[in-house]
């Protein structure tokens, strides 16, 4: 894949809406896909991402990394002339809340929090 060559994308969500397809330079990373993400997802979705490491993109079974390129992730079906790549979008639940809950049940200083049989 070229360094300067667009490649179509469009990202498939949890519901299974879609962003895009969109054009992107293959020499586009993926922090950069995240972000493009963040503020084309859809405002009725209370449960969207906050930052890119909310974010989850997987392509072709393989969680894409931040720092990555396009061209360095070799994205299958990019030599197919007017093909779109469809990625998929996981996000994270929030774990502010639960991290509350399970500090929550902990025991305080000195307690112990075990279960004898």
């Amino acid at each position: 894949m070229a360094a300067d060559e667009l490649v179509e994308l469009k990202f498939r969500l949890a519901d299974g809406s879609d962003i895009g397809p969109s054009k992107y330079n293959s020499s586009a990373t993926v922090s950069s896909l995240k972000e493009k993400i963040i503020a084309q997802w859809p405002k009725d979705n209370e449960n969207g991402p906050k930052s890119i490491n909310d974010i989850k993109l997987i392509n072709a079974g393989r969680i894409l990394e931040n720092n990555r390129t396009l061209a360095e992730s070799r994205l299958p079906l990019s030599e197919i002339p007017g093909g779109v790549i469809t990625m998929h979008v996981v996000v994270r639940p929030p774990i502010s809340d639960k991290n509350n809950k399970l500090q929550d049940n902990l025991p305080k200083k000195g307690g112990c929090f075990c279960t004898i049989l």
